[in-house]
């Protein structure tokens, strides 16, 4: 397919390039979750209910955290309360199907961005295109990052909360293995997302849609909803919220020093 330049692409063009992106990038998913499959058993046993087992490696963090900081064994995680359970016919088959396909959008992201860039780059100047090893470089860093920080943080926290809190000693936990696998992905893949925020900030700024001090207005907001989201994922203790809320909080103040780069840059290229 020959490429044409942006001026001489129609509309329809455009949706002809944007269904390319898609399927390439469907594609690569899929291959990558193929190659997943052959290692599913340590995908599951050992990375997805990793968190569900006391000896978890941020359970024992957070013990030892409170041994230092002198609440004994406060924070401690000795047990899981709970069983996970199939309750479907062709449950555990779907659940694989779908958990290969996650895994294979996870590793196949930085392609992902590299298919975005392609498509946006002739919009760009060619100053800007230059840097498109460094974007899908800080853009994937960033969301691997998210990603990390959602399975070490934000689902062992709420894995611990939703298995230890009873309305009733009378009512016993046993969770479904599609809930427990939406709880893991979705963790997963909104930290990852939410990491991208800078990255989204950036290019909000270069299009004037946000500025510095629409950011810093509505930073009291901003905590608002962090704070919410950390006491509604972490059991409710502060130290547990403060840990997921600190690095949120980290995340929007770079947004916000980026999009006073963009717009210092701006006014220098129009002066």
């Amino acid at each position: 397919m020959v490429k044409k330049n942006l001026n001489e692409m129609s509309f329809l063009d455009h949706l002809e390039e944007l269904r390319w992106l898609l399927v390439r990038s469907t594609i690569a998913i899929l291959i990558l979750a193929t190659v997943t499959f052959f290692i599913s058993d340590y995908i599951f046993d050992v990375i997805i209910f990793g968190p569900t087992s006391p000896n978890f490696i941020t359970y024992r963090f957070f013990c030892d955290l409170s041994h230092a900081l002198g609440f004994a064994d406060s924070i401690c995680v000795t047990e899981m309360p709970f069983i996970i359970q199939n309750t479907d016919m062709e449950g555990q088959v779907n659940v694989l199907v779908w958990t290969c396909i996650l895994a294979g959008f996870i590793l196949g992201f930085p392609y992902i961005l590299w298919e975005i860039w392609k498509f946006i780059s002739p919009a760009l100047y060619e100053k800007e295109k230059k840097h498109a090893k460094l974007f899908i470089f800080v853009s994937s860093l960033l969301f691997f990052l998210g990603v990390l920080f959602g399975y070490f943080v934000v689902v062992p926290m709420s894995v611990n909360f939703f298995a230890t809190f009873k309305v009733s000693a009378v009512v016993k936990n046993q969770f479904s293995i599609d809930s427990y696998i939406s709880m893991v992905k979705t963790s997963v893949i909104a930290s990852g997302l939410f990491f991208e925020l800078p990255i989204i900030i950036f290019f909000l700024t270069k299009l004037g849609l946000v500025t510095p001090e629409f950011l810093r207005k509505y930073w009291k907001y901003a905590v608002i909803i962090i704070l919410i989201v950390a006491a509604i994922v972490t059991p409710p203790d502060v130290v547990s919220q403060t840990i997921v809320a600190i690095p949120m909080l980290i995340i929007y103040e770079v947004s916000i020093l980026i999009s006073k780069i963009v717009v210092r840059n701006q006014k220098k290229e129009n002066a």
